[in-house]
């Protein structure tokens, strides 16, 4: 379940980075009005994690920030391996590793990872992009802290 669940998200992710990045042409465009102000395409290249953060020394943060997310992808392997969630847990960590590991190829081919998604409302222009990757990371992180696997004392046998 988790393999396949990193593995769906994991082609959305680049299907649609590619539909719009290349296919759609947002690298030589900027921006697409998609549905204003509410949302629109909007082309940037994250050096760095989240909002930018840490972009400086761009060749040294890239590969820090593939071995942080392949670390990551790891951690959750082992965990869901020694204390196993029920299905949304198993869920939950499919699309953070499927989101994970979206970026982490973003990383090796362009040497950035591709954020398109802007979304503004209400007079508040948010300045900042995002894509279907980072919205599994999120969705996933969040199912594992909501789903996670029973306690210890529910699945072993007290020793007296």
């Amino acid at each position: 379940m988790v393999a396949i669940t990193a593995t769906l998200i994991f082609v959305l992710d680049q299907v649609t980075k590619y539909w719009v990045v290349h296919g759609l042409g947002l690298d030589a465009k900027g921006v697409i009005e998609v549905w204003p102000p509410f949302l629109e395409f909007r082309m940037a290249w994250n050096y760095g994690i989240n909002f930018g953060l840490f972009s400086g020394q761009a060749d040294l943060t890239r590969w820090v920030l593939i071995a942080v997310a392949l670390g990551i992808v790891l951690f959750v392997l082992v965990w869901l391996r020694r204390d196993p969630p029920g299905r949304p847990g198993l869920l939950a960590a499919g699309v953070l590793i499927g989101g994970a590991l979206g970026n982490v190829v973003d990383r090796l081919v362009y040497g950035a990872v591709a954020d398109f998604l802007n979304m503004s409302c209400c007079g508040i222009n948010n300045p900042y992009a995002f894509n279907v990757a980072d919205i599994a990371i999120f969705a996933g992180a969040a199912g594992l802290v909501l789903f996670p696997g029973t306690p210890a004392s529910g699945k072993r046998k007290k020793r007296a």
